[in-house]
């Protein structure tokens, strides 16, 4: 059988905010793709974005080469894919089930082995980027496992990553994905701060964000952020709650290897504040208006 038989054959499970658009770009590169989700409000959106609903998960995976699963936390993907029910029971020997989630290295790792057990090849393929440029394909995604399987199943991976960086045969993807998330968790720290001590100075808003665009530190993350800011827009690409999420997770992978993460543990209590106000489902760059507050400034002039 060739590769590309090998790997024509697709489920996705969780076609969530991130699950469906990449889903969608397996559909429209001409993949059959059987969709499964929990919510029927999903799986009708599914079949409009050319995606196969099945009824359940066990029907969706059934004979599929290769199973992706995109879900929201360690909870749901142990469920998933270790219960009674799970998908691994359904999966045959020498298929590939890739996760693309943000989850711990710990539920990671007993994939890994239960998945071994059943002679199915686990690649851990958590993908960078947000829902809102998923559909476009410039998402990236960091992996680890077997290496034949990243080898055999990078294509698809191109169809929704410009990207794919291979790091290893363990949990190397979810370090990658916790130390990027990391990093753009302090950026949006650093911004607060930053465009706070400006306004207290004296500088208008828009020449404070000219400011960091055009220094030492306009890192893409600061870039991606200006235009947003500019407009005071905190609409969500992906929320406070979700920050705290995840940095849960980095603390809990800090702690597990040996790594004091200070400034993980100050943004965690950040966010934490945010979500007690009752600001959660805002984008995580609410830091700003945060820090804002707690400065004694009001709205800046636009």
């Amino acid at each position: 059988m060739s590769t590309a038989a090998q790997t024509d054959s697709i489920a996705w499970i969780g076609i969530g905010k991130m699950g469906l658009p990449i889903a969608g770009r397996l559909a429209e590169a001409g993949k059959r793709v059987a969709a499964f989700d929990t919510s029927a409000e999903r799986l009708a959106m599914a079949r409009q974005s050319g995606l196969c609903p099945a009824a359940s998960a066990a029907e969706a995976v059934a004979g599929q080469a290769v199973v992706f699963t995109s879900l929201p936390d360690d909870v749901v993907l142990r469920s998933a894919v270790l219960g009674p029910q799970g998908l691994l029971r359904g999966m045959a020997a020498g298929s590939v089930l890739i996760e693309t989630s943000t989850v711990s290295p710990e539920i990671s790792a007993e994939l890994a082995e239960a998945a071994r057990a059943r002679q199915v090849d686990y690649l851990r393929a958590p993908v960078s980027g947000n829902a809102a440029i998923a559909h476009t394909g410039a998402l990236t995604c960091f992996v680890s496992g077997p290496k034949s399987a990243f080898e055999r199943v990078s294509p698809l991976l191109a169809t929704f990553t410009r990207a794919q960086t291979y790091l290893g045969e363990a949990e190397q993807a979810r370090y990658a994905k916790l130390a990027v998330n990391l990093m753009i968790a302090v950026t949006a720290g650093m911004m607060a701060e930053s465009l706070a001590l400006g306004r207290k100075g004296g500088i208008s808003w828009r020449d404070m964000l000219q400011v960091l665009e055009e220094s030492a530190v306009a890192s893409p993350m600061v870039k991606y952020k200006t235009p947003p800011l500019a407009t005071r827009n905190f609409e969500s690409t992906f929320s406070c709650r979700q920050m705290a999420k995840d940095l849960d997770l980095i603390l809990g992978a800090g702690h597990a290897v040996g790594v004091p993460l200070q400034l993980a543990a100050q943004l965690r209590e950040s966010y934490g504040s945010l979500i007690a106000q009752g600001e959660g489902e805002t984008d995580f760059i609410a830091t700003v208006a945060q820090l804002e507050r707690l400065s004694g400034l009001g709205e800046p002039e636009l």
